[in-house]
């Protein structure tokens, strides 16, 4: 499975207002990017910036409401077949900036060349996640046509799946699945799709005005042709690409951004400001900040991770509570289980997934005298009394990891004597280049999900499963992910949520992963702005109800 690190990324959303401090002027909206725009070729990015600009251009044939849940967007409608494997999608009458009608062949276009072109995000229209029918043969190059989509008329888009798929309308807000309309493509130099505003189509609520790829300026403007332009309040509008949050802070507050991130000791700097401090939100988030240990027997510091009781050593000697609560400090809650917080609520119960935080505390919570006992009878096992190891982290990535990196050390070290935890700091680039390679012993890592499913994290531990490779396999585990993605367990909501859990308690129970926090998002947003929607993962941010006062 293909997927990407990505630190602020389809589920629930809250609308949040600011309260207080300074803004842009003349009402125009500023917005910070924490990052530069990949690629706008909704095919081929992988990064939170370029998939909420797009997301912001483009609307799907579903889109999300305040409460996370699919309502009608370019699909006015759309029927289920009774065996659940077959979606027809009715559309409304939609235009692209340029006048052209949003046609069903739009989408069979756009999800055939995903496919074949089998770009990063290509695997989330396989059997790992959407199962649409024969997506992971074209992925390996089989002929688009076979692909389970048609388009039996211009206002029907039918897709045949694998497998029943309970959150697939959710899935359909997600870019990777937006339409593109052929003609336009069609016409346009090879490899120049999405690279200014003359070779990008929009049919959603903006479009842009403004973009040359790498710059750190986006400007949009109101696309008069959406086909719901009169909710639209926002007209002229920009992204200015911002990675320092020193930078960010000091831009609001002198009135040239006024939504920004911030981290560490900028919120401290906020928090003992009586004014400035108005216009902090701290928003949930699906991102899960969690260890990952490293099992190859043949890794570099002689494969000591493999062994499980080392590993329940190291879970147990950290404080959550305290790291959360000293460290992170910006609203992230301790967690527990390797499913975050707020995420994936049960369709019968509406209870997250995770509501019982501490269920899983008595196998992963802190107690020093239980971390203790499994670090002797891994001494033992292994033959050694001290274990030397790397903890290897991105430092550009904020203040807040680099602090939440000493605190670990401090805790580990402190609690279990004989461990030496490293701390090895380095540029995403390396950092990724490290996690992928299996030349770690230690990562910080995070991870947010992709859709509105448990088994958007469940299926990162399969053998065959994400980019980070804790070389750990178990075949009961695979079989469990099997059966609830394309095998017995598809078509039974309760049966399959349940054996979800047994194989989260797999995961738990074997110390695959130490999770420590589901982060929570931090910003300032200026009092005259109001109406920014916040997904708690996936496209973070969605604009069109924006108002500037």
């Amino acid at each position: 499975m293909k997927k990407i690190f990505i630190l602020l990324m389809i589920c629930a959303l809250m609308i949040v207002t600011g309260c207080g401090g300074d803004s842009a002027s003349d009402k125009k909206l500023s917005v910070m990017l924490g990052s530069n725009v990949v690629s706008l070729d909704s095919a081929q990015c992988t990064d939170s910036a370029s998939f909420e600009v797009i997301a912001n251009c483009i609307d799907g044939l579903i889109q999300l409401d305040a409460d996370g849940k699919p309502i009608p967007a370019i699909a006015e409608s759309f029927d289920v077949s009774a065996d659940g494997k077959t979606y027809t999608f009715h559309l409304r009458d939609a235009k692209w900036a340029n006048g052209d009608p949003v046609t069903a062949d739009d989408f069979v276009f756009a999800w055939r060349r995903h496919c074949q072109k089998a770009e990063e995000y290509a695997y989330i229209m396989g059997d790992t996640v959407a199962c649409v029918k024969n997506a992971d043969a074209v992925i390996k190059g089989a002929d688009p046509s076979t692909l389970g989509v048609s388009a039996p008329d211009a206002k029907t888009f039918v897709v045949e799946l694998d497998a029943p798929v309970s959150f697939f309308p959710s899935l359909m807000a997600f870019p990777t699945f937006y339409p593109i309309n052929e003609k336009f493509f069609s016409g346009l130099a090879a490899g120049t799709y999405g690279t200014s505003p003359e070779t990008f189509l929009s049919n959603g609520a903006f479009t842009l005005a403004s973009y040359v790829p790498g710059a750190a300026n986006i400007q949009l403007k109101k696309n008069d042709a959406y086909w719901n332009a009169a909710k639209v309040s926002l007209g002229d509008w920009q992204y200015q690409v911002v990675t320092s949050s020193d930078n960010a802070l000091t831009a609001f507050k002198n009135g040239t951004l006024n939504v920004v991130d911030i981290g560490g000791s900028q919120i401290e700097h906020v928090q003992g400001d009586a004014e400035l401090s108005k216009n902090l939100q701290s928003v949930p988030s699906g991102a899960l900040s969690y260890l990952s240990f490293n099992q190859d027997p043949k890794n570099h510091h002689a494969g000591a991770l493999a062994n499980v009781n080392l590993r329940l050593a190291l879970s147990n000697a950290i404080d959550r509570e305290s790291l959360v609560d000293n460290f992170v400090a910006n609203g992230s809650k301790a967690t527990y289980t390797a499913i975050p917080i707020h995420f994936a609520p049960n369709a019968t119960t509406g209870k997250f997934f995770a509501e019982d935080q501490k269920q899983f505390a008595d196998v992963v919570g802190f107690d020093v005298t239980k971390a203790r006992a499994y670090l002797d009878k891994a001494k033992s096992e292994l033959g050694k009394e001290t274990f030397d190891l790397e903890l290897i982290y991105a430092n550009d990535s904020g203040n807040t990891v680099i602090k939440v990196a000493q605190a670990l050390k401090s805790q580990i070290e402190g609690n279990l004597p004989g461990v030496t935890l490293n701390l090895q700091p380095m540029p995403k680039a390396e950092y990724f280049d490290r996690v992928t390679t299996n030349s770690f012993d230690v990562a910080i890592t995070n991870w947010v999900p992709d859709y509105d499913d448990p088994m958007t994290f469940l299926t990162l531990w399969t053998t065959s499963g994400s980019e980070i490779s804790e070389h750990w396999s178990d075949a009961a585990y695979d079989k469990i992910i099997a059966d609830c993605t394309t095998g017995d367990l598809a078509a039974d909501y309760a049966a399959r949520w349940s054996a979800m859990y047994d194989a989260e308690k797999i995961l738990l129970d074997n110390a695959v992963i130490a999770p420590l926090y589901t982060a929570a998002n931090t910003m300032l947003i200026a009092p005259n702005v109001s109406g920014l929607e916040f997904h708690v993962a996936g496209v973070n941010r969605v604009f069109k109800s924006v108002i500037v006062k």
